[in-house]
């Protein structure tokens, strides 16, 4: 999966990157988008942000995991939490600001992966060397 300290430093660039696009968006959203987009299509909007604010906050732990806990655990920790970004935010601002509602069939995978990837976070935290 890697080298630790490039796994270190992707997460945590990832993280610090994906947290700055979610202010962004969430910004973007109520400003720019309010009154252009129907409501429940704005709410939608929000959700991606708010869930990529707090995947992008994951990402930094996992950051901070992958020197804790080397192994693959809390990299595949880090790659679920991107992955999930992608397909559960990304589906949601497309499906948000194309009105195409057939995108929401790919949200339930990028949730999925959100889940598994609190799981490995939690299962490399457990199996992390005492300090």
């Amino acid at each position: 999966m890697g080298d630790t300290p490039d796994m270190e430093r992707l997460f945590l660039a990832a993280g610090g990157l994906s947290g700055a696009v979610a202010v962004a968006a969430g910004a973007f959203g109520a400003h720019a988008l309010r009154g252009r987009l129907a409501p429940d299509l704005l709410a939608v909007y929000q959700t991606g942000a708010q869930y990529q604010a707090l995947h992008a906050l994951a990402l930094l732990a996992c950051g901070l995991m992958v020197t804790r806990a080397p192994g693959l655990l809390a990299a595949a920790a880090g790659w679920l939490f991107l992955a999930g970004t992608l397909l559960f935010s990304g589906s949601l601002y497309a499906l948000a600001l194309s009105g195409v509602r057939a995108l929401g069939a790919v949200t339930p995978f990028g949730g999925v992966a959100f889940i598994a990837g609190w799981l490995a976070l939690f299962a490399a935290a457990l199996t992390a060397p005492a300090r």
